[in-house]
């Protein structure tokens, strides 16, 4: 057991505290104590070191995680070898879940491991039975030594997930997969940029131009006059750059909508064209 004081340093000496409910993983445990009553935020702290914990025992002993087998940079002989130690035959269909990072394990090899979307959950599912928490995000079934293909597309099937949808199975998203793939988060599209800059009422009217037959049918969804809906319609034209109503529009707005779910909003913030 190892305790450590405010400062990091060593405390070995017993000390009469009250110590808040643990916080395990696998083979160790991690507890706060405090002189007096617990505070608000000691929850959060307990899993932010539990996090940390994790990180460094995945770091010296990587074959207890992932870690190996979804890193594309690593030689494909290297991930062959980690898998090995998890008794996977290179060959075995596989696909990897990625979840938020302090999500519990779920009784299958998983890792934390940093993305371009922050630490995330990555674990290992080869039967297609697992349950867990969500929401999450389902990576593309993949030989096992291609991992970190299904890997690549879990992490962006995560950020599509939402209250309607709380799970999220990347090979659903067919052909805008890829150019999911392709988007930088971090230098957003103009067009992602234009529907960030949409009020919500606007972006309702928008998305229900798109998905009606007629401006006033769009009218009768929404409860606006016809006459209104058309101006907004040529307003969000202008706006846009396209008309959403066009086959190129509505696929250029679908797009744009997909890319939108998965970029930051302060890197919107910070990065809108002049």
């Amino acid at each position: 057991m190892s305790r450590r004081d405010p400062g990091g340093h060593a405390v070995t000496e017993p000390v009469e505290v009250r110590r808040s409910p643990q916080v395990s993983h696998g083979d160790w445990t991690v507890w706060l104590e405090r002189d007096g009553e617990p505070e608000p935020h000691d929850a959060m702290i307990r899993e932010r070191l539990a996090l940390g914990v994790e990180l460094l025992e995945g770091r010296r002993r990587p074959d207890r995680g992932l870690d190996a087998v979804i890193d594309p940079a690593r030689p494909i002989a290297e991930r062959v070898t980690h898998l090995a130690r998890h008794r996977i035959d290179p060959a075995t269909p596989v696909r990897i879940l990625a979840t938020a990072a302090d999500t519990a394990e779920i009784g299958a090899p998983s890792a934390i491991v940093p993305t371009r979307y922050g630490l995330l959950r990555a674990t290992l599912d080869v039967f297609g039975k697992l349950d867990p928490p969500k929401p999450v995000g389902f990576g593309t079934w993949v030989r096992a030594d291609h991992a970190p293909e299904s890997w690549d597309a879990a992490i962006i099937a995560l950020p599509l997930a939402d209250d309607s949808a709380p799970a999220v199975d990347a090979t659903d998203l067919g052909a805008m997969l890829l150019l999911a793939q392709a988007y930088d988060p971090q230098n957003p599209h103009e067009d992602v940029h234009a529907l960030a800059g949409l009020d919500t009422r606007s972006a309702d009217v928008l998305r229900t131009l798109v998905e009606a037959d007629s401006i006033r049918s769009a009218a009768a969804r929404v409860g606006m006059h016809h006459s209104t809906v058309q101006a907004r319609h040529e307003t969000l034209t202008q706006t846009l750059g396209y008309d959403p109503r066009t086959n190129v529009g509505q696929m250029r707005y679908i797009a744009a909508a997909l890319l939108l779910r998965l970029t930051d909003p302060d890197t919107l913030a910070h990065s809108r064209p002049a």
